[in-house]
């Protein structure tokens, strides 16, 4: 009663923030659109100008969680892996799979968009102070790359929100932490747990700022650019789902690699928790259900308790899927070109630093925030997709579900600790 309580407040209160979030929208998109048509053009620029104020608040307030959050949630799921020969083994290949699974998706998004470039003919304009932090992107070589990459400082690093510094000090961290024994790092992978179910309840807060950010951000554009820029969402939004359902198809195949026709009875089995995350835009929510399913799918309960939540920290190939879709989209939106060693530059970035980030709604739109300035493309242009993110947040969400049960049910057969409960639920099924 109190899992379906729970799931049914989340899923209010997201309907409640999608419908406010629509609302603004629409009414940016009026407002911009009318001030576009009847306003002398001093007043149109100086408009643009001031309404972004509230844009700026809100990224502010979302740099704000960014240190904090990444440290909390990398540093306890590195901790909760343990020491035994078991679980560094398990955990290896989690690892391993991941990571390909990663590369993939990423692949997968930025083959689509650079293939679609929904962000062309946009041109706009980099923002006037818009900070730029971190590596510069010109010169870039892989001594540069690798020297960034660790901190001098964690207080330097997380003042500055370097997240490639941060995510290396995690990594030392953790499994520094690991290594002294349950005895000794219970206490502090409790607290850091809390710690990042705060910041996680501190992103909820802000995120109740994003209504009039997007409303701002949506208004200037349209006041500054017309209505036709927004033809390019219809694009990006059907590009977008093209590169989840492709990724789906991988997942899926290399499932049948290993589970053989037993990955369609998995599919069908996930559907009720695929649901639920596609419908509250939050993965966590579906974890009970889909732990569940996993066990009445044949896998090792040990090892499904320890690879799902692995996976919801260093497995969400949606979350991959739309970072790399959405960064090079923002890119061509500002006419920034970037060369082939900088796109793979990025895209690494990327995939390290949302190693860690929690699946809840819109925890992507971190990762871009904290990332994409490195690279000289301007973090406000996260906010020409914040009207539509909900509608992206559902299908990555979904296939966080998809791919971490996939990898769960591969695992537990690759270690031999299925097969035999699988036949059994056949049987019974026959």
């Amino acid at each position: 009663m109190l899992l379906t309580d729970g799931v049914i407040t989340q899923l209010s209160s997201s309907n409640k923030l999608t419908l406010f979030i629509l609302l603004f929208m629409f009414a940016g998109i009026l407002s911009g659109a009318a001030i576009h048509e009847y306003a002398a053009a001093e007043n149109v620029k100086s408009y643009a100008e001031n309404i972004t104020l509230f844009t700026d608040i809100f990224l502010r307030l979302i740099k704000m969680v960014i240190a904090p959050l990444v440290f909390s949630t990398l540093t306890v799921g590195i901790m909760k892996m343990g020491e035994t020969s078991t679980i560094g083994r398990v955990g290896g290949k989690a690892m391993v799979w991941f990571v390909s699974s990663s590369i993939l998706s990423i692949l997968v998004g930025l083959f689509i968009v650079t293939i679609q470039h929904p962000g062309t003919g946009m041109n706009l304009q980099v923002p006037a102070g818009d900070v730029q932090t971190g590596l510069a992107v010109s010169g870039m070589n892989l001594k540069a790359f690798i020297s960034h990459t660790i901190p001098t400082s964690i207080a330097g690093a997380m003042s500055n929100n370097e997240i490639l510094q941060i995510v290396v000090f995690s990594l030392f961290f953790g499994i520094a932490g690991a290594s002294l024994g349950e005895k000794f790092n219970t206490p502090l992978v409790a607290a850091l747990d809390v710690v990042s179910h705060i910041m996680l309840k501190v992103t909820g807060y802000v995120m109740y700022v994003a209504p009039l950010a997007i409303f701002a951000a949506i208004s200037s554009v349209v006041a500054t650019e017309g209505l036709g820029i927004l033809l390019n969402y219809a694009s990006f939004i059907g590009g977008y789902y093209l590169a989840i359902i492709l990724t789906c198809m991988v997942l899926v195949g290399v499932g049948y690699m290993v589970l053989k026709r037993d990955v369609f009875r998995l599919i069908a089995m996930l559907k009720d928790p695929v649901l639920v995350a596609f419908t509250t835009s939050s993965s966590e929510a579906a974890y009970p259900k889909t732990l569940d399913q996993l066990t009445r799918f044949g896998c090792s309960r040990n090892i499904a308790s320890f690879v799902l939540p692995i996976g919801y920290s260093f497995n969400l190939v949606g979350s991959m899927v739309y970072c790399s879709f959405a960064s090079m989209f923002i890119a061509q939106a500002y006419n920034i070109h970037l060369t082939f060693s900088e796109i793979m530059v990025l895209m690494l970035t990327l995939m390290l630093a949302s190693k860690g980030i929690a699946g809840v709604p819109r925890s992507a739109l971190v990762v871009l925030a904290a990332t994409i300035p490195s690279f000289n493309i301007p973090v406000a242009g996260i906010l020409l997709l914040m009207g539509i993110d909900h509608f992206l947040d559902m299908g990555r969400s979904a296939i966080n579900v998809l791919g971490n049960g996939v990898a769960t049910a591969m695992l537990s057969k690759n270690e031999g600790e299925m097969e035999e409960e699988v036949e059994a639920g056949e049987r019974v099924e026959a």
